[in-house]
């Protein structure tokens, strides 16, 4: 096929990708995207569409093994990093989950995500006084995400920094007072010095900062 039938085969396919998402037909979705990529084993943001596809329909296996892929061939894509440690975060492989998030911040460290994705990876593997500069910085780079705010309040009250996790909570009631109220909540029901890893709100490093993820690369 030449170079303008592959770009018009590959156009046609991701217009079908797209119904087929907002059909909510992800599977059909997914066999597309393997077409698209068949067509062309590069194309670095179809690659990276499918490994988000196949999170979103619970073959996390299958979605490392694509940003793998991502990673392999281009080193430097920094979101396809995130997108790596995500999925190690989510099936509890927190060595590599953090390597992956450090890896991203290293090529980009506005990656507000990776972050807060490094903070919370931290707290589940018992390091929360290390998470609380991660999760500073999440919250410098998304001053209006709530589930920052959470989580720092929640280690600083883990850490047994009481006034801190008050000053957070405040600034957290000035946009969001639901979530100021279930992290003051948390902290009076929750002893100081309690482990860390347990309290998480929706926490799941895609929800994060929501409003600042659209397609990642």
């Amino acid at each position: 096929m030449s170079p303008v039938g592959t770009w018009l085969a590959k156009f046609w396919l991701r217009r079908q990708v797209a119904l087929a998402v907002l059909l909510g037909r992800k599977r059909r979705a997914i066999e597309l995207m393997q077409e698209v990529l068949r067509l062309d084993p590069g194309d670095a943001g179809s690659r990276n569409d499918l490994g988000n596809l196949l999170v979103e329909v619970g073959e996390p296996a299958a979605a490392v093994e694509q940003f793998v892929l991502l990673v392999q061939r281009w080193p430097e894509n920094a979101e396809a990093w995130f997108n790596l440690g995500y999925i190690h975060e989510s099936r509890d492989d927190l060595g590599n989950a953090e390597r992956c998030f450090r890896r991203a911040l290293e090529l980009n460290p506005k990656i507000d995500r990776a972050w807060y994705g490094l903070g919370l990876t931290l707290i589940r593997g018992g390091r929360p006084a290390e998470a609380v500069e991660a999760l500073k910085k999440n919250i410098e780079l998304q001053p209006f995400s709530p589930y920052g705010y959470y989580q720092l309040g929640m280690t600083y009250h883990h850490l047994g920094r009481r006034d801190e996790a008050l000053r957070i909570e405040e600034k957290l009631r000035r946009f969001e007072p639901k979530f100021a109220a279930t992290l003051k909540r948390d902290i009076e029901k929750t002893p100081p010095g309690a482990s860390a890893g347990g309290s998480h709100p929706p926490n799941n490093i895609v929800n994060a900062n929501k409003e600042a993820v659209a397609t990642p690369v």
